[in-house]
């Protein structure tokens, strides 16, 4: 009787026919094509939002309720912190003009080391501020303020930065490169008239013009509120929903009109959303040059994507946190409150570096 013969049985491949789904997937990430790609990506980037609201929520409370004497959640104690509200309101104003604005601009003009502040928006609120003192004395300081006089600022920078623009970017030979050098000749020359006015002045009307040269949350009225807040929510809320349109236009002029992109008209657009929300900032608190571009690269590196659907969101909770979080610092350790534009050169720069370094690359 001859034996049966044996039948040998080879395991199936995996990932071949036959294979099972669930131990196919677990021998490699699941992948997508989204701007998160990984599960791990996803999570790290939900997890650093979550940490950035808590530090948020965390640095804002400080300030209402750090060193108040009355008991928390007495009647006293809401009118005091209604009081030191304002300021944490008008933080959160200049964290989204100054994040949104900066990542905004940094993809219309397809570079990240530049800023909206090469337009010369500081500079002319330097010359404004010192001319008013130069022209008038010390009292000039309180003729440009109010909220009229907030508006006409305002205006006069979206104005001018919208002409250069305009002027800037039409024509047979009109382009971003030649529109940003400029505003460099613009914003050095601007400087140059302050830096001169500044040397005839005496040294009274001088220290009082210091002090509205330091970007610093009091110098913020809270009359101006009503016209920052709206003008802040809209731009954003335009920027954001044209996120992906800003991915496009990150990608390059000849990129974005492949695609079937109108590139010169999403660039002013983008621009003018931009100058708004600059001129905003600038007008409420006065220069902070340092803010944007630590906050937009911070972003990027956390973020670790492009999509500005996540960027956005990143930067202005890095912004916010920046903001309060040396705000409190200078207002409960160092007693020096107001000016935090030190804090955010002197933390913030090490910080951006310590990312550069980690990263080797913007």
């Amino acid at each position: 009787m001859l034996d049966a013969p044996v039948v040998r049985r080879t395991p199936p491949l995996p990932g071949g026919q036959g294979a099972n789904p669930h131990q196919q997937s677990a021998h490699k990430p699941t992948r997508n094509s989204g701007s998160l790609p990984t599960a791990k990506v996803r999570k790290r980037y939900w997890i650093i939002l979550g940490l950035l609201i808590f530090l948020g929520v965390g640095f804002g409370f400080g300030l209402l309720a750090w060193d108040n004497p009355m008991p928390v959640g007495s009647a006293g104690f809401w009118r005091i912190a209604e009081l030191r509200g304002t300021s944490v309101i008008v933080m959160m104003v200049v964290a989204i003009c100054q994040a949104m604005a900066t990542v905004s601009f940094q993809s219309a003009t397809n570079n990240r080391i530049i800023t909206p502040s090469i337009m010369g928006f500081e500079s002319l609120y330097i010359a404004v501020q010192t001319g008013a003192v130069f022209f008038l004395g010390a009292a000039g300081v309180t003729m440009v303020q109010g909220v009229p006089q907030f508006i006409v600022q305002i205006v006069i920078m979206v104005g001018l930065s919208m002409a250069l623009y305009g002027w800037l970017l039409s024509g047979k030979y009109g382009n971003l490169a030649i529109m940003l050098l400029i505003g460099i000749i613009i914003g050095g020359g601007l400087g140059s008239i302050s830096a001169f006015m500044q040397r005839l002045l005496t040294p009274s009307e001088f220290d009082i013009l210091t002090a509205r040269l330091f970007g610093s949350v009091s110098n913020a009225d809270i009359s101006y509120l009503p016209i920052a807040i709206p003008l802040c929510v809209v731009a954003g809320i335009l920027l954001l929903r044209n996120a992906k349109r800003l991915n496009v236009i990150a990608m390059g002029k000849d990129t974005a009109t492949n695609l079937g992109l109108n590139h010169r008209f999403e660039v002013m657009r983008v621009l003018l959303l931009t100058s708004i929300l600059m001129a905003t900032s600038t007008a409420l608190v006065g220069p902070m040059t340092f803010l944007g571009f630590l906050v937009a690269t911070l972003a990027y590196q956390l973020a670790d994507t492009h999509d500005h659907r996540y960027v956005f969101p990143l930067a202005v909770l890095i912004g916010f946190v920046v903001l309060s979080g040396s705000y409190f610092v200078m207002k409960n350790v160092f007693y020096a409150q107001g000016v935090v534009s030190i804090i955010i050169e002197a933390v913030g720069g090490t910080v951006f570096l310590f990312f550069i370094l980690r990263k080797g690359r913007l």
